[in-house]
């Protein structure tokens, strides 16, 4: 019994150190399948890509072409977005790039808005990626059996199933024909349900194509975060080729929609531990001269123009260039005598308006002073107002000269401003000065109101006497039948009117 005793602390002591070696090799290898995880998991390497992207401002050239694009049908690019179709019926637009993309792995973000006045719109828009530009057909205004990938933001719902508006990735191999009267739902291989018509802020896609992996992530245009995206769809083991353009194309029919893209955003994704290719290899040797070539002949282009500008200017050589555009510093000491230019007219349109009060206050003077010569009654209450009269102008008096002294204030700052350029501690000790004296004009009219109006009595005008009737009763009664039976004789006429326009349809 004893020794079953003894044996029973070993027996737990074993027990433990078990239990805890089990625990410690169960973490240390969930470490080492998250740490693989999270290695496997890591984002590959994005590099903006400008030739195949556009956003404003400045989209648009002035001759209305689209850098490193091109736009057909319908589309008319502006100087921060591209309207792909106007809100007009049987339109077809699209833009495509110039170039080919011969990238393995790539993200395109797409701001758009689709707005309309109707409850439904239509058709559609779609971003693709093709072996060849699909300028004009009626797959969304791009042409059909096209090789590639397009991704559809479908509007309107012909089949009737109330499965739109929808957003649809549709695969072809250059021999598939689009199944317009089923919204492309049996040639669909992904799609999600999203409403993107007619939303306050713009709506956002971002596409990509990483490892034969198609992600589509939406935002659904509620609020202005451009990162609050959603998972949309993801179509795996997709094989597209490896060069081709990037469109986007844009189609209305029966029921018409501003179809607007705000900006296209291509990246070029790598592989993470990859060295990201040098931009130098990008461009092959022949376009590298090409591109020479005209960089020469354009520059002595220039050169000719400005020899051509001299001869013709001979009094504008010498002149420094950038005497042409405003430096910072510049730009703020303009910004302070517009301020003091306009605190300046502010303060003169206040000295008008005194030196008007002022003249009613002396002929309010003068008119009192002809009473009491004439009449001679009530002297005493007439020269404790006329002396009221007299004090008020007196501070009006007070008021006038110092808005004339904040003036010169005023004119002296903008002349120093105008010869040196600086004193910006000069400046504002005016600027203050002239804000003591506002105070000071301020207690002073307070005042003056104070003595004008003892003991807070409220100065009431004279009465009016009551004006007397010009219309009887009768009369108006009259008028009223009048202009009833008008009117009701007008209504009757429009009926007749109406009545007779509707035999005709």
């Amino acid at each position: 019994m004893a020794v079953s005793i003894a044996q029973r602390p070993a027996a737990g002591a074993r027990f433990f150190i078990l239990t805890f070696l089990t625990a410690f090799i169960f973490h240390h290898s969930v470490a080492e399948t998250s740490t693989g995880a999270s290695a496997s998991q890591e984002q590959p390497h994005r590099r903006f890509e400008y030739k195949y992207s556009f956003k404003g401002p400045h989209l648009s050239q002035s001759d209305g072409s689209i850098p490193f694009w091109i736009h057909t049908g319908n589309a008319i690019p502006s100087a921060d977005q591209v309207r792909i179709t106007p809100s007009l019926r049987s339109q077809r637009g699209s833009v495509w790039t110039k170039n080919k993309v011969a990238f393995e792995h790539w993200e395109a973000e797409v701001t758009f808005r689709v707005s309309g006045r109707g409850r439904m719109g239509a058709d559609g828009l779609a971003v693709w990626f093709t072996s060849t530009q699909g300028l004009d057909g009626p797959v969304y205004g791009a042409a059909d059996q096209w090789n590639g990938v397009g991704v559809f933001f479908d509007s309107f719902d012909n089949d009737g199933k109330k499965n739109n508006p929808a957003i649809i990735v549709v695969g072809n191999n250059g021999n598939l024909v689009y199944d317009h009267q089923n919204d492309g739902t049996t040639q669909a291989l992904g799609t999600c349900l999203r409403d993107f018509r007619n939303k306050p802020y713009p709506i956002r896609a971002k596409i990509t194509y990483y490892k034969q992996t198609l992600t589509v992530m939406i935002n659904n245009g509620f609020t202005p975060d451009k990162e609050d995206y959603e998972f949309c769809t993801k179509v795996d083991n997709m094989i597209i080729p490896n060069e081709g353009f990037f469109g986007i194309s844009a189609a209305t029919g029966g029921l018409a929609d501003d179809h607007d893209v705000l900006s296209f955003l291509l990246f070029r994704l790598t592989e993470p531990g990859q060295q990201p290719p040098p931009v130098e290899s990008e461009i092959p040797k022949e376009e590298k001269d090409k591109y020479q070539e005209e960089f020469q002949n354009f520059q002595q282009e220039l050169d000719k123009k400005k020899e051509e500008f001299q001869k013709e200017h001979p009094d504008v050589q010498g002149e420094p260039i950038e005497d042409l555009y405003e430096s910072v510093n510049d730009r703020e000491i303009r910004q302070v005598f517009e301020g003091q230019n306009r605190i300046h007219l502010e303060i003169k349109q206040l000295n008008r308006q005194l030196a008007m009060i002022l003249d009613e206050q002396r002929r309010y003077v003068s008119v009192i002073t002809d009473e009491i010569a004439k009449k001679g009654t009530n002297a005493e209450h007439t020269f404790t107002q006329h002396a009221n009269m007299t004090l008020g102008l007196s501070f009006l008096c007070v008021c006038r000269n110092s808005f004339f002294e904040s003036l010169k204030q005023i004119g002296s700052v903008q002349h120093q401003g105008n010869a040196g350029g600086m004193g910006t501690y000069e400046t504002i000790q005016h600027f203050n000065d002239i804000k003591e004296h506002l105070h000071v004009v301020k207690r002073d009219v307070e005042h003056l109101v104070q003595r004008n109006n003892p003991g807070d009595k409220v100065v009431k005008c004279p009465e009016m006497p009551a004006m007397p009737s010009c219309l009887s009763t009768v009369h108006f009664a009259i008028f009223v039948v009048v202009q009833s039976v008008l009117f009701f004789c007008y209504i009757m006429y429009k009926s007749q009117q109406e009545a007779a326009a509707k035999k005709f349809f």
